[in-house]
């Protein structure tokens, strides 16, 4: 995968997700990268967008004002690392609803770190419990936004038709049945683009984008806004379908409760 990030950089985030743990007392669950190196298409120069999970001691979570506590933890970005995350509890609440950021980070590739077995556990529940009406209102309402944005007239900004396409070819992937969608661009482009000069112009933007080039304003690849212009078409009369009633919250309480006790004995 282009981009990936070297063992300087690995241990460069392993280092920053620790001093956390140590700053704020907790215990990093799973960190992985979340930006365009998962995405498989990063430059050399790209940031390095850290996410990840993570749990606090029991007692933290056994208080009358719990709802009003925080349950994200932030860092400003520093030389180009932005290392962000979010509590278990949050995160679980998010996984009943089929979020799918969070559905796509468990399914990353670039891992930086993962403890204990609750990363493991919620992706096998992944298949049972992803919701395709909530996937497809979050990916065409980003397609939707960004689209109106940077994509509409003679000049573009080029580099936003990631931002688009990736939507739109998460919604194709999900209207196929083949469940959550994944993070790499890559594989939404080989399971979903069948025409050989789109797949042409795609191909040609990753390569500019993997040699470093900037992807600013400059007239519209043609192939690629026909495309665009015709899916969001497609999608006009479509209300995004608003998700179904979430699964039972049981299970993930038992798994919230079961990581606590692993983690934390």
């Amino acid at each position: 995968m282009s981009g990936r990030p070297g063992p300087e950089a690995v241990a460069e985030v392993r280092r920053r997700l620790e001093a956390i743990e140590r700053e704020e007392g907790v215990v990093v669950l799973l960190a992985v990268e979340s930006g365009s190196r998962a995405w498989g298409f990063a430059s050399d120069d790209s940031d390095y967008d850290t996410r990840f999970l993570y749990v606090r001691p029991p007692d933290w979570y056994l208080t009358v004002d719990l709802e009003r506590r925080r349950d994200v933890l932030e860092r400003p970005i520093v030389d180009d690392y932005d290392v962000n995350g979010w509590d278990l509890r949050k995160a679980l609440r998010l996984f009943r609803k089929s979020n799918p950021p969070l559905l796509e980070w468990l399914q990353c590739p670039i891992v930086y770190a993962e403890r204990f077995s609750v990363a493991q556990r919620l992706r096998a529940m992944i298949p049972t419990h992803f919701d395709p009406r909530a996937g497809f209102h979050h990916y065409l309402h980003m397609a939707r936004g960004n689209f109106r944005e940077y994509l509409r007239g003679d000049e573009v900004w080029r580099k936003k038709y990631f931002y688009v396409l990736r939507p739109l070819l998460a919604i194709r992937w999900i209207e196929a049945g083949s469940g959550a969608p994944p993070i790499e661009f890559e594989r939404l482009v080989d399971a979903t683009v069948e025409d050989p000069a789109l797949r042409r112009a795609i191909d040609a933007l990753i390569a500019e984008k993997r040699a470093g080039a900037e992807l600013a304003r400059a007239p519209r690849v043609e192939a690629i806004s026909a495309f665009v212009e015709a899916e969001l078409g497609r999608h006009e009369a479509t209300e995004a379908p608003r998700p179904e009633v979430a699964p039972p919250i049981e299970e993930l309480n038992v798994l919230f409760r079961e990581t606590l006790r692993e983690v934390w004995g």
